[in-house]
Formats: C-alpha cells, sequence, structure tokens
C-alpha cells in the first residue's frame, strides 16, 4: 500500500447517512479505522428526511427478526447514552374501517411466525377489555407484540379523536419514535476516537490495484483528493447504483421520491401521546366543488380517483412538543435521484385532506397551513420486494447497504452490525444471506415475496 499513513484506512463507507455512520461505528467497534465519505454534510441528505420512526412488524418473519434486532441495538445504545437518540415507544396504531380484516390479521400470523401464537392479542367485539393502552412514552417495560382490536367500545374509549367509522385497530406495541442524529453525533465522536475520519467531496473514480487494495478519488471544493482502503462499503442511500457503477457493476434498486409535511399544530387538533397512526384503507379525497376542475386537467385528474391507504401522522417533539408530522408513500414513479429533488406544491394540501379523514380534527387547517410549516421529501432507495440488500456487492472486498427505502432509520443499527460481521468474518445471523444478494439464487423466496405486500408505511 502506498505509505500515506493519514490516508490509508482498514475500510472506506462512502455516504455519510444513517447507514453509513453506524456502519462506520460498527466497524469502529470492532478494532478497524475507518474513513467515511460523503458529497455533504453527515445526515445532511436522505437522512434529514427521515420521519424517525421505528417497528418491529413485517409481512415476512426475515424482516421482522433483522428489525427486532436493530431495535435491540438502539435500545442499548440509548440505555449507553442517556437516551440520546430519544427514543420512545407508544407503538404504531394501523386503523382501517373493516376493508380486508382478515388479511391483515393473516399477515400479522405471516410476519411474526412460531411467535405469532404468543405475541397476537385479539380483543374481539365481545371481547372484555383486557386492553393496555400505553400510558408512557418510555421504552423500557413497554408491551411487546400487538393488540387487534375489533371492539368499538375499546376503540371509542381509548381513541375517540379517530374517525367514528373506523372499525379496527391493529396496534404493534414494539414501536415508536427515535431521533438519530445525536445518536450519529455521538457514533462519528467514536469513530474518529477510533482513528477514523470524515471527508467531505464528490466519489468521482475508484480503482483497485493488483494488491486488492482501494484507491478512492473524490473532488473536494474542486481539488482531487485520494484515499486508500482494503474493504469498500457502498452506503451511499439514492445514489448507490452510481457507485456500484464506478466498480463496474449494477444493483437491483431503484428510487422514489416520497414527501411530508410538519407544522406546529397551534389548534391542539392532535393528542399529544397519539401513537404515531397509520390509515391502511385506500381513498378518495374530498375537493368539494374544486373536483370537476381537477378531474378536467390531465395533470391533476389522478387525484381525484382512488389512492392506496397508507396516509401517517404523528406528533413530533415529544408530549412537551407542539408539531405535527404528516406522510402519504403513495407515489410509484421510478426516478433518477438528483441533489435537488423537486417536491409537488399540491402535496402539502393532498396529505392534510387524507389524514384529516382519519383524524377529523385536522380539517381545522384546511386551507390555512400555519405559514411556517415544512414541506420536504426525500428517496425510498428500494429493491422490487422492499427489502434491503447488505453483505458483499459481488465485487472482490466490495460490500453495500442498500435499498432501505423509508425504514433506515430504524434499521441502521442492524445493517451497521451486520456489514461489519460480513467484513470481519464473524458469526453471521440467520437473516443474513436472506438480506443480501444471495436471496436472488432463492427462486422459491422470490417468488413467496412477490405476493406479499411492501411492508412500506
Amino acid at each position: 500500500m502506498i505509505n500515506h499513513k493519514d490516508k490509508n484506512f482498514d475500510v472506506v463507507v462512502i455516504g455519510a447517512g444513517v447507514a453509513g455512520i453506524a456502519a462506520g461505528y460498527y466497524l469502529t467497534e470492532a478494532g478497524l479505522k475507518v474513513a467515511l465519505i460523503d458529497r455533504q454534510a453527515p445526515m445532511s441528505f436522505t437522512s434529514a428526511q427521515s420521519g424517525e420512526n421505528y417497528r418491529n412488524w413485517w409481512p415476512h418473519p426475515t424482516m421482522t427478526a433483522f428489525t427486532n434486532r436493530s431495535i435491540k441495538l438502539m435500545e442499548d445504545l440509548s440505555g449507553k447514552t442517556d437516551n440520546c437518540l430519544l427514543m420512545s415507544r407508544r407503538g404504531y396504531l394501523l386503523a382501517s374501517r373493516g376493508q380486508n380484516s382478515d388479511v391483515l390479521i393473516n399477515q400479522l400470523y405471516a410476519g411474526y411466525g412460531a411467535e405469532a401464537e404468543n405475541k397476537i392479542r385479539l380483543h374481539g367485539k365481545e371481547t372484555e377489555n383486557s386492553y393496555q393502552p400505553p400510558l408512557s412514552s418510555h421504552w423500557e417495560g413497554a408491551l411487546d407484540g400487538v393488540d387487534v382490536i375489533q371492539n368499538d367500545r375499546i376503540i371509542r374509549e381509548y381513541y375517540p379523536y379517530l374517525d367514528p367509522e373506523v372499525t379496527q385497530l391493529i396496534h404493534i406495541r414494539r414501536a415508536g419514535s427515535v431521533s438519530f442524529h445525536p445518536l450519529g453525533q455521538f457514533m462519528l465522536s467514536r469513530i474518529r476516537e477510533g482513528g477514523g475520519q470524515f471527508f467531505q467531496g464528490a466519489v468521482t473514480h475508484i480503482d483497485s490495484a493488483q494488491d486488492g487494495i482501494f484507491t478512492i478519488s473524490f473532488d473536494q471544493n474542486g481539488q482531487l483528493k485520494k484515499i486508500w482502503a482494503q474493504k469498500l462499503v457502498n452506503a451511499a442511500g439514492p445514489f448507490t447504483n452510481e457507485i456500484a457503477q464506478l466498480l463496474g457493476t449494477d444493483l437491483p434498486i431503484k428510487n422514489i421520491m416520497q414527501q411530508k409535511i410538519a407544522f406546529e399544530d397551534n389548534h391542539k387538533a392532535i393528542p399529544r401521546d397519539m401513537p404515531f397512526t397509520v390509515d391502511l384503507d385506500d381513498c378518495t379525497l374530498d375537493w368539494g366543488d374544486d373536483k370537476e376542475i381537477l378531474a378536467e386537467d390531465k395533470n391533476t385528474s389522478w387525484l381525484t380517483e382512488p389512492i392506496k391507504g397508507g396516509i401517517h401522522c404523528r406528533p413530533d417533539g415529544g408530549e412537551g412538543g407542539r408539531w405535527i408530522k404528516l406522510g402519504w408513500a403513495f407515489n410509484n414513479d421510478v426516478t433518477a435521484p438528483s441533489w435537488t429533488p423537486e417536491l409537488n406544491p399540491l402535496f402539502p394540501d393532498l396529505v392534510l385532506r387524507g389524514a384529516s379523514r382519519l383524524n377529523p380534527a385536522l380539517k381545522t387547517y384546511l386551507g390555512r397551513l400555519p405559514r411556517n410549516f415544512i414541506h420536504y421529501g426525500g428517496y425510498y432507495s428500494m429493491t422490487d420486494e422492499n427489502w434491503p440488500i447488505i453483505g458483499p456487492m459481488g465485487v472482490p472486498n466490495a460490500y453495500v447497504i442498500g435499498a432501505l427505502s423509508g425504514f433506515g432509520t430504524m434499521a441502521a443499527c442492524g445493517a451497521g452490525e451486520l456489514i461489519t460481521a460480513w467484513i470481519t468474518g464473524a458469526p453471521l445471523p440467520d437473516y443474513a444471506a436472506l438480506l443480501s444478494l444471495n436471496r436472488y439464487q432463492d427462486t422459491a423466496l422470490m417468488t413467496t415475496l412477490k405476493t406479499l405486500p411492501s411492508g412500506a408505511l
């Protein structure tokens, strides 16, 4: 290796979002010297647009096991850092008006696999009120598993602010919110303490010499810089494929733009102790007198047609805060990533109308959002099956953490630990092969995944 001691590293991680930083942290904890490279400041692009939520329910036990492990790592770090990531756990509340009830319950049992019988609690129409609402936001001591509530009395007693037509709630209990930015700062400090460095610049070339050492060239304010590393981790988020192509390969990853809004809840429309709440039902929005105008324009006619469910709402800033976050990942259009993604100016009104269907008190903001509301968005970088790719990249000594879609925050710690095991040769968990490119050789698995919902919320 070329003798530039301050520029030689065991591993270079390209991408300093939450996943890249978590990878750098666990690699450092394993005793390796790590370099992080990103065109922008750490956690300032896709990670800055995160909803910062977590949950352990997915329609397949592999993803459930993986996110369970990642949540456990976040809990460990929360205890280790005096809860610097502000971890809370009031759960995910999934609401429906009776559409596809049996399908939802079947998905629950499939997702929890062998543990389903012990994890799922059914509260039917004639069931006595054995449901326990989350009385605290603390994750320690909170319930696990899931409550399926089909009892109208329970729904109205504990969630009277929801649409009165809701007939079923699924309360995922190992779920809540975090703030990864302070945890990311903690991880960056540990990387630096381990001899690692962060370099800000745009990667332009990656060369692998005969000795297997990677030479990474990057543009730093118009100057070409180089560092050298024995291993490489591609954690470039929406630009993962661009980095893969510099190494002469392609990955089955696509990018879809999704948007959110946040605003100050001056009218106290949302209870501060409300769980992260999702409206599962497809809906046709009520546009009133504007419906005909929208329907006549080919660019807006889709707004008058049924839109898939998944609108989500949660209070932001804790019980003492005043803000609300709303999101709706209904977009399916694949797009090339850009450092300046274009937002749809219609989205704030659209998502507010959709959220008002489940939380009617939000109607007070229709046509009069607070002046200081925030409209933002980022890319869901994903595979068709919406599983991540974590492991060898098909190029010697090169690895990937990619396709973390809308679950990058909740999966970052698990992904960082997993890529470290791949690189160091540590024992791999049972789900490792299925979350790597190896799964594409498993025809039966891929056929099964095509029949499952994506798990995206």
